[in-house]
């Protein structure tokens, strides 16, 4: 069942959307060389509290860290910790969440630490974060839930190869474990949402106002296959490329979509892709 909001919810969760925005602005400023992981916990962990939130991504499934830090060939769900120490050169995608009187809010972003990175790793972030606004803009009401799967996939397959490097095999592999989600009074709800079509799933549900959702590309340099460590949360690429992660938590209302976890709602990015942002209702 997909849970469908009121525009009351839908504020509700724009306000825990704003306090992981602010976490993003938070890490993105922490994330330089020398810093280490828990570095960067401990100062999403201080947002959360300044903001009178709480964190859905701590003890979710027993995950023991306030933000997930994924660097390198990390796909997704790196466990922040004191020996995992920035390097110049490294990217770094940081999944962040937040919950405000029970709604959830929950995006991620990749970020370069220090300078001097590869051309390749450059487009690889640049490819990714656009293939979700792409994903974004295809969330209309009266579309299905596999026109923004497949917005996200085309606009990945329509860039050029990427060069083969120290940290790429010269092609985007859009990981195949992991995808977007509902979002509401929890963090992972239905529907689940693929990066890629897939003719098993069919087209998915018709997009309504009040369907909100976790929009979340993640792309390898290489393979689209992934491995979990030993540890139980971390995955990395089975090739050892490096990878980039993406995420906006998105509310579809009669006005259009609004971006939840964007500081502007999403309103400057959608207009340059020719659509019009819902209204922000805290503004």
């Amino acid at each position: 069942m997909v849970q469908i909001k009121t525009p009351e919810q839908i504020a509700k969760m724009r306000e825990a959307g704003l306090v992981v925005a602010a976490i993003h602005a938070a890490t993105r400023e922490a994330a330089v060389p020398g810093a280490t992981t828990k570095d960067l916990d401990e100062v999403a962990r201080k947002v959360i509290a300044d903001h009178g939130a709480k964190s859905n991504f701590l003890g979710y499934g027993g995950f023991p860290a306030t933000i997930c830090t994924s660097v390198n060939e990390v796909v997704v769900h790196g466990i922040p910790d004191e020996k995992t120490v920035l390097k110049d050169g490294d990217i770094i995608s940081i999944d962040a969440g937040a919950i405000v009187d029970g709604w959830h809010g929950d995006a991620a972003y990749t970020a370069f630490v220090g300078t001097g990175h590869a051309p390749e790793l450059i487009e690889l972030s640049r490819v990714t974060e656009e293939s979700m606004w792409a994903g974004i803009a295809a969330m209309r009401v009266g579309a299905r839930l596999v026109d923004i799967s497949k917005a996200i996939e085309s606009y990945i397959k329509r860039q050029p190869r990427p060069a083969v490097g120290e940290h790429s095999l010269g092609k985007y592999g859009i990981v195949e474990d992991y995808g977007g989600h509902g979002i509401g009074t929890e963090m992972h709800m239905d529907p689940h949402l693929l990066n890629y079509v897939s003719r098993k799933r069919g087209k998915g549900p018709k997009l309504v106002p009040g369907f909100c959702l976790a929009i979340e590309p993640m792309v390898s340099l290489g393979t689209p296959h992934t491995e979990v460590l030993a540890d139980d949360w971390t995955v990395v690429s089975t090739d050892g490329t490096w990878s980039s992660h993406w995420e906006h938590s998105v509310a579809l209302t009669d006005e259009g979509p609004l971006v939840l976890t964007a500081v502007d709602g999403g309103k400057a990015k959608l207009a340059e892709l020719g659509v019009t942002a819902a209204p922000d209702p805290l503004a």
